[in-house]
């Protein structure tokens, strides 16, 4: 089918690249001229695993880059919105780039089209777009508007594309979901796992449902799903906070309560919060959407709060092991606001640094993707090293704030020997606590007992029966 994709951040570069893999026609539409010519160039914006091998496979044939938005509409059969809506001062989501396009759209409507939501809105947008276009002179019977929210997460992005767990489409008539059936029957009848050159399929992937709603429930599908992600995030890491007090260990919680399968382990991961560009902006979105409604969704506040909490914790952490932080020199793993991305959107790693800086701390910080963008919100007052071992010498500790598979494989010994003081201050927990004591570190992780090497950890054990006297 012909496609036209308007936006190419996360979303839409993702989406238009996976759409041709599948095997349709797609033009994805900009008006930032700067990128659509790195685009044009061979260049991948954004640090994503696989899809700078799909932009090189389908750039120039199956996917296509332009700032003709009339044009892309014109030659399209469905076009899928996936501008930026960024939050509010008060937490709504920012639909103006949105209306933009359902005004741009209407004008080129020559034919039946398919203008589907992609970016994450509130619900009742749908129904907005509908009427913007027709505010614009569009034949009602010229389109619909379907919801067909995305589940991708930074760093696993075109896999979770391609392998998804399900595809949700929001259409209000049968020809529209029929139109979203045929661009993803390669998914949904498997014909595209068993192509020659599809991307991996990543473990215990299977044939994904499509699931057809209302555009409302689709709408409501994407907030309530993050909200509930975040929600198990912060629910962890407040029972890490309960674990450091009583001197349990959170991991051992998490396996636990993990291999409920009514729990499941997935995202009980207990760590310095979430961030990113979804969890804390839907939040807030879908906290402004219920209380429009007339529900005050406090269950959202005290998830909120929890995350802001946990960035809290750990800079007493880091205080707890060095007294006093003014003047001290710290080395920071990682920036983005997780592993395997350069996206340092609301990342807690990049509110500690700031917070570290304005109580007199020097940095010297290494990521392997998000050096670059790093620097531009941290300026000057940050030195970057090009690995981890530079980042780490003549530190009075090491903080490890992102998840990156390299920084859970560190030499230990070389980073002993090149610390000032072997102090390691882990908000990820990618070490165990008796092997760095013995390995000589003081070492500080979350829900977990601290340990040093005079002092190891010691379980807890149960208070011992009363005995009955006569």
């Amino acid at each position: 089918m012909q496609i036209a994709v308007v936006g190419s951040g996360y979303v839409g570069l993702v989406a238009g690249a996976c759409f041709a893999d599948l095997g349709h026609i797609v033009i994805v539409v900009d008006n930032d001229e700067q990128k659509l010519a790195a685009l044009n160039n061979g260049q991948c914006p954004i640090h994503e695993k696989f899809l700078p091998e799909l932009l090189q496979r389908h750039r120039g044939h199956r996917l296509t880059f332009s700032d003709d938005l009339h044009s892309a509409v014109a030659a399209s059969d469905a076009v899928f919105i996936a501008v930026g809506t960024p939050p509010t001062e008060e937490g709504h989501a920012d639909l103006s780039y949105v209306e933009t396009v359902a005004r741009s759209i209407s004008g080129a409507m020559n034919r039946y089209k398919v203008i589907v939501e992609k970016s994450t809105v509130p619900v009742y947008t749908s129904e907005w777009i509908r009427k913007i276009i027709l505010r614009n002179a569009a034949a009602p019977d010229s389109f619909d508007v379907a919801s067909n929210p995305e589940f991708m997460r930074e760093s696993t992005a075109v896999t979770d594309f391609l392998y998804p767990d399900r595809i949700v489409v929001g259409a209000d008539s049968h020809r529209c979901a029929a139109v979203l059936r045929e661009i993803y029957a390669p998914l949904t009848d498997g014909s595209y796992y068993k192509r020659q050159g599809a991307i991996p399929r990543p473990d215990r992937a299977q044939i994904p449902p499509l699931i057809v709603t209302s555009t409302k429930s689709a709408e409501l599908i994407k907030h309530a799903s993050n909200a509930f992600l975040a929600m198990k995030i912060s629910f962890i890491n407040a029972v890490a906070s309960v674990c450091e007090s009583v001197g349990a260990n959170v991991q051992q919680v998490c396996q636990g309560i993990g291999t409920d399968r009514r729990i499941g382990p997935q995202f009980l991961n207990p760590g310095i919060g979430y961030g990113g560009s979804c969890f804390p902006k839907d939040l807030k979105a879908f906290r402004a959407v219920a209380h429009e409604c007339g529900y005050e969704f406090r269950l959202l506040d005290e998830v909120m709060h929890i995350n802001e909490e946990q960035r809290r914790r750990f800079l007493h952490k880091v205080r707890s092991a060095l007294w006093t932080l003014r003047g001290k020199h710290l080395a920071v793993l990682g920036l983005a606001f997780k592993g395997g991305t350069d996206d340092i959107r609301e990342s807690p790693a990049i509110s500690l640094v700031e917070t570290f800086l304005q109580e007199g701390c020097r940095i010297s910080a290494y990521d392997p993707a998000a050096h670059e963008r790093a620097r531009e919100v941290l300026n000057a007052k940050v030195d970057f090293a090009d690995n981890p071992y530079e980042a780490a010498r003549d530190a009075d500790a090491l903080l490890i704030l992102t998840e990156w598979d390299e920084f859970a494989a560190l030499d230990l010994p070389r980073l002993h020997t090149l610390l000032k003081y072997p102090i390691v201050v882990d908000g990820r927990n990618l070490y165990d606590p008796e092997s760095m004591a013995a390995l000589g570190f003081t070492y500080y992780s979350v829900g977990r007992p601290a340990v040093s090497p005079d002092i190891p950890s010691v379980e807890p054990q149960p208070a011992p029966k009363a005995f009955k006297t006569s």
